[in-house]
């Protein structure tokens, strides 16, 4: 997964705070991944106002229905990652992900893939030739202090444990949720899961209050805590809610995120998350010197098949905080 902008602005994230139950909208805005390739994804963090629910930083539907159509493949070619994990839930189609750290698989619908980056790795993805288009969702999870210079590693799920209640089905896709844990490896306190929820249903699943949370619909219509949310907009809850009332007259599916609200500041730029700017420009250093002590080749790529870190902004750019929410 890559953010392949030409033009990235270095963006300081300030620590969030708890700021109670809320219900806000955020719109999902279209990027092009791959450049003059042409392929679209929908994007909805970070916002202006909101660069992270809890340690999520980071979140694309790829193939949404909305999205613009284009002819091109979204193959990513190698690309360099530090300070976080990233999380791909495919929900139809395969993609073939090759790294560093020679993991080379291929994930389907149903199937985890979750690569911590820690101090440096370098990773494709590409469509697998005859399987259908593919679309999911792409995500990242910034590294804690601690944990963020880690050795990199690759991990591929295909058994995730499954709550089920009346009319809703809910795939833990990482943490926690009503009693479910994915054994999946993270290093922050949080949650992500796929829920279906079938037509003419109400329920209710249990949240950790000391979380934050959001929502995005992938399919069909449901109501979260009272709002109505089609796909495309992020719904985000704040923190300090027990449970989530939600109910469909048509059914649908939606990604559920949150976690503890994040303390550290962070700066992102392209496609790494670092502490402060003299970070990022070694890590983009490294990258274009083709250091392969911290990003080493990929097995069955070729050096000219590297994406080309794009140029530092002229200057920094002011801390990116939240606004306040109500």
């Amino acid at each position: 997964m890559s953010d392949l902008d030409p033009h990235p602005a270095e963006t300081l994230c300030e620590p969030g705070g708890g700021p109670g139950p809320v219900v806000r909208l955020y719109p999902a805005r279209e990027v092009p991944l791959g450049g003059v390739r042409g392929t679209y994804v929908e994007r909805t963090l970070p916002q202006r106002d909101l660069p992270t629910v809890g340690a999520w930083c980071f979140l694309d539907y790829f193939g949404a229905p909305t999205v613009t159509v284009t002819d091109a493949p979204p193959d990513i070619d190698p690309h360099p990652h530090i300070g976080l994990q990233t999380v791909t839930w495919p929900f139809e189609g395969m993609i073939r992900h090759r790294d560093s750290v020679r993991s080379d698989v291929r994930i389907r619908p149903g199937q985890l893939n979750l690569m911590t980056s820690g101090h440096g790795i370098a990773h494709s993805e590409y469509t697998v030739p005859d399987a259908p288009a593919g679309r999911g969702l792409q995500l990242w999870i910034a590294l804690p202090d601690g944990q963020r210079d880690i050795a990199p590693h690759f991990e591929q799920h295909r058994d995730l444990p499954v709550y089920t209640a009346p009319g809703l089905r809910a795939t833990v896709l990482l943490g926690s949720l009503a009693g479910m844990t994915s054994p999946a490896i993270v290093y922050t306190p949080l949650v992500g899961a796929d829920i279906e929820i079938d037509p003419a249903t109400t329920a209710t699943v249990a949240l950790d209050r000391e979380f934050e949370h959001a929502v995005l619909a992938v399919e069909g219509t449901v109501t979260v805590a009272g709002t109505e949310l089609a796909p495309g907009p992020l719904l985000y809850l704040g923190t300090g809610r027990d449970s989530l009332e939600l109910s469909s007259d048509s059914g649908g599916r939606f990604a559920l995120i949150g976690g503890e609200p994040l303390t550290e500041e962070l700066v992102m730029w392209w496609n790494f998350v670092a502490r402060d700017h003299a970070e990022i420009l070694a890590a983009r250093t490294d990258w274009e010197a083709h250091d392969t002590s911290r990003f080493g080749d990929i097995e069955g790529h070729t050096p000219d098949q590297r994406i080309p870190a794009p140029p530092l902004p002229g200057g920094r750019l002011k801390p990116r905080a939240r606004l306040p929410h109500g």
